[in-house]
């Protein structure tokens, strides 16, 4: 006789501790995922992105970039990317009652922490996840490297586009006119 196996659902989340910000509790495919408090180059590269889709977002009112948003997708699927961004119709109608996405943000950032397990979740098992609930675009960003790596859908899922590199400016066709130099996110 074989046991079943331990699937955590988002209720599970709601009993974990509060540590006062210092890990971050994810769920995918109902298997836990703990990660530690980030590297300071980390928040630096996740800010400095942030701020610059701030200001392409004030210009255009099209939507908003929202840092380290809880996005639940099923009771087996809720995370915390370190940035999305979303248009006004997906963040009024998006949202739940605790201010928790519940569809999939346009764009997606995740800024890669050291480690061989952090960044296969990244590059591999976050990917396959955003891919499956539909988002538009994500990003990951390296830090050590310097680099961005952009994918994007093309029909039911997310394929790379580009990596870029410290010459190169971001675009996006999601966010028409938007150009931050790659220098600029790890200054």
């Amino acid at each position: 006789m074989v046991a079943p196996s331990l699937r955590w659902t988002t209720r599970d989340l709601t009993a974990m501790p509060d540590d006062g910000g210092w890990k971050r509790y994810e769920i995918v495919d109902g298997e836990l995922y703990v990660t530690h408090a980030p590297h300071i180059r980390h928040q630096n590269a996740g800010g400095n992105l942030q701020f610059e889709l701030e200001l392409w977002s004030r210009q255009t009112k099209l939507g908003k970039p929202v840092n380290t948003p809880g996005v639940i997708f099923s009771p087996y699927d809720a995370v915390i990317p370190d940035l999305v961004w979303a248009s006004n119709a997906r963040l009024e109608h998006g949202l739940d009652e605790s201010g928790h996405f519940i569809v999939a943000p346009e764009l997606v950032v995740e800024v890669l922490s050291a480690g061989s397990q952090n960044i296969q979740r990244d590059t591999e098992i976050k990917l396959k996840l955003y891919s499956r609930y539909g988002v538009q675009e994500y990003w990951i960003v390296n830090w050590q490297l310097q680099t961005v790596e952009v994918y994007r859908r093309v029909a039911a899922q997310l394929e790379r586009a580009a990596t870029l590199g410290m010459g190169d400016t971001l675009t996006s066709p999601l966010l028409p006119g938007f150009g931050g130099a790659i220098a600029s996110i790890f200054a």
